[in-house]
């Protein structure tokens, strides 16, 4: 079995798990100070944050070389690139506060960088070939 689909899929579950930890903890009304939720939101904002790196690559060798799929996500990367570098700096700014907000991770959440990443993910997810398929 090719290991090389599981790489991009890891990636994107884990910024997935990210984002639905996220919009939970943007409905809890912290002010970020308290411990306990906020330090494992900062968790997860870094391990969301660290998918981003090489996700690009991660997709392309899950895709593999030659014929129309890998041509067509060939023309997308630099978009995927984009997008995911965004989304890393919006994230970076989070992290580097002192005390994150249910309502600071209500804006991200709502940030059309990260709104738009996560539709680049359920896009590449539909297309990537899946472990043990032909």
């Amino acid at each position: 079995m090719n290991d090389k689909p599981s790489a991009a899929a890891d990636r994107i579950d884990a910024i997935e798990s990210a984002y639905e930890f996220m919009l939970a903890y943007a409905a809890q009304g912290r002010r970020g100070t308290e411990g306990g939720p906020s330090d494992e939101v900062r968790a997860y904002l870094e391990g969301f944050r660290d998918a981003l790196s090489g996700l690009a690559a991660a997709c392309t060798a899950a895709i593999g070389e030659g014929g129309e799929g890998a041509k067509a996500f060939d023309r997308f990367r630099p978009t995927l690139e984009r997008d995911a570098e965004e989304t890393a700096a919006a994230i970076g700014l989070v992290l580097a506060q002192p005390a994150i907000s249910s309502q600071m991770i209500d804006n991200l959440n709502a940030s059309v960088h990260v709104r738009t990443l996560l539709t680049d993910l359920f896009l590449i997810d539909g297309v990537l070939p899946k472990p043990g398929a032909l």
